[in-house]
């Protein structure tokens, strides 16, 4: 039986007067890559924060492991250990190297032997092919150097669901490929647990177990991966799909 990891119930997030998600209600299974589609402004990026509690939202419920979230800034610092997010702004801290990146939540905040972490961030760095930036700074780096240091920093907290939010969007083209190989590697070789905001529409019918089509704060569509790209349950889904060009 698989194991629920996420579950999201009757989710509402406003902006003042304004309704940004209405009743979103989906789960998420361990080993699942579910990818979160739609046209910009559809609440993709919205509905992901409040999964880390970086936005907050006024009804409904968030389940992790089959126990309701508590919502005090104190139990989400205590769930982001468990929930990484890469963004598409790197938030890499320019002051640190690479690797004083890599180790500082770690062991500041997990309060792990440092040397251990040490030992596991150049093993990452090795992994993603950036193991002779170790020691460099963020401003030494490419924008796609940068991201992969992002998701090197998030996957050494050890999490168990990892969030990633449009985190090709401000690449050159060229360099995003590598920034989405190593996602999809993640999944094919790790089976990590993903939700992942893209407009890559190809990288998403590879990965994808499960998509979830947005517009307008509403979840349109909810659909197996390969399913969603081949027969899209409503026409406005098709209709996307066919403006990507998919």
């Amino acid at each position: 039986m698989a194991e629920e990891i996420l579950k999201v119930d009757h989710l509402n997030k406003y902006y003042g007067d304004w309704q940004a998600l209405h009743d979103i209600n989906f789960s998420l299974n361990k080993g699942e890559v579910v990818t979160l589609l739609g046209p910009s402004g559809s609440g993709k990026s919205t509905l992901i924060r409040t999964l880390n509690g970086l936005e907050p939202f006024r009804s409904g419920e968030i389940y992790f492991h089959g126990t309701k979230v508590d919502l005090s800034p104190k139990e989400w610092q205590k769930l982001r250990q468990k929930i990484g997010m890469v963004f598409q702004s790197y938030d890499l801290f320019p002051n640190l190297t690479v690797l004083e990146n890599i180790l500082l939540a770690p062991t500041k905040v997990q309060k792990r032997p440092r040397e251990e972490v040490k030992k596991e961030a150049l093993e990452l760095l090795e992994r993603v092919h950036l193991t002779e930036q170790a020691h460099a700074y963020p401003r030494e780096l490419s924008g796609g150097q940068k991201q992969r240091i992002a998701i090197v920093r998030a996957l050494a907290m050890h999490p168990e669901l990892m969030l990633f939010d449009e985190v090709t969007a401000s690449l050159d083209p060229e360099m995003v490929r590598g920034v989405l190989e190593i996602i999809k590697e993640l999944a094919d070789r790790d089976h990590m647990t993903m939700i992942i905001v893209t407009h890559e529409m190809n990288f998403a019918a590879k990965i994808a177990d499960k998509v979830l089509f947005l517009e307008d704060g509403h979840i349109l569509e909810e659909t197996a991966g390969q399913e969603f790209f081949d027969h899209p349950q409503t026409k406005r889904a098709a209709e996307f799909l066919s403006s990507m060009e998919f």
